[in-house]
């Protein structure tokens, strides 16, 4: 048995391992935590946590993300609420709505977004479009 000092830290504590959703794994759902969370497979729905949120490159979330931080390198549709900053890989592609207070994009990432910037809505609003990409809508 392990005393109180030398228990390992579990997933779910704050600073412990994120919580994965690994390459060709899809769920359809939503996801409420306070840990960290990192997505290689494909998610259809919802993500709110007090931790950072990584979409890795072949990672894809088609829904409604809330988060502290987010690295993104694979693909997001929907709308993505970051309290501080999103940080947008060169092989990120982001379509919908974006609410951040911080933005660090490479060159490179598709970003074609209606983004709000400053914590609040509608302060700084701006519409920013990569005109390298043409993104398909769905109807």
């Amino acid at each position: 048995m392990f005393s109180d000092r030398q228990k390992p830290k579990s997933m779910n504590e704050i600073g412990g391992q994120p919580n994965r959703i690994e390459k060709n794994t899809k769920i359809k759902g939503d996801i409420i935590s306070e840990a960290d969370f990192r997505i290689d497979g494909k998610l259809d729905g919802n993500v709110k946590t007090s931790g950072k949120v990584v979409i890795g490159k072949d990672g894809y979330i088609h829904g409604k993300v809330e988060c502290v931080n987010a690295d993104i390198e694979g693909s997001f549709n929907g709308e993505l609420m970051v309290s501080d900053l999103l940080s947008l890989k060169a092989s990120a592609v982001i379509e919908g709505t974006v609410s951040v207070n911080k933005l660090a994009v490479e060159p490179g990432a598709t970003f074609n977004a209606s983004c709000s910037m400053g914590g609040k809505k509608g302060q700084g609003s701006s519409n920013f479009k990569n005109s390298s990409h043409e993104a398909a809508k769905a109807s």
